[in-house]
């Protein structure tokens, strides 16, 4: 095997490890799935050490595609570099992201109808209810399922609802 050929199979190797390394969780941690306490280790563990292997795999990449870079050889090898080093480059910024923020962002300015207007509930929804002070509300288990947490005052304390 040439030398280019075995920087190439590491440039490879290199950028397939560092986006597996930040995709494995994002596949492991589904939060409306079952999940196995295995899985949850191995997704946490990745979560742990991914900044770090990240910034290794992009200074890797970044060694090999300079080591493989000729300004003679056809454009479409330097771009295919420049293209490896650019997925290390986003796992790495991949990897210091809390992307479950994103997708279970709190529910904001929550509102507040009578029992009588809220259209929005059907008959069989569940709600979890909390009563304090004198005051009584229901958030509907729907609706906190996705955003995971309300936060609201309930007869004068802050309260944060979640499920």
């Amino acid at each position: 095997m040439s030398p280019n050929r075995g920087r190439w199979a590491a440039l490879l190797a290199v950028a397939l490890i560092a986006l597996a390394i930040v995709a494995i969780p994002v596949f492991l941690i589904r939060p409306f799935s079952p999940q196995t306490p295995s899985s949850m280790a191995l997704a946490f563990g990745l979560r742990r050490w991914s900044p770090l292997a990240t910034a290794v795999a992009l200074v890797a990449a970044l060694l090999l595609a300079a080591r493989l870079w000729n300004p003679g050889r056809r454009i479409l090898a330097r771009s295919a570099a420049v293209l490896l080093v650019l997925l290390v480059g986003a796992s790495a910024w991949g990897a210091r992201q809390d992307y479950f923020e994103w997708m279970f962002a709190p529910l904001p300015g929550p509102g507040f109808v009578r029992a009588a207007e809220a259209d929005f509930v059907a008959p069989g929804d569940m709600v979890m209810t909390l009563a304090l002070n004198g005051d009584q509300v229901a958030f509907p288990v729907r609706q906190l399922a996705y955003h995971h947490l309300v936060q609201d005052s309930v007869g004068g304390v802050p309260i944060v609802a979640t499920y």
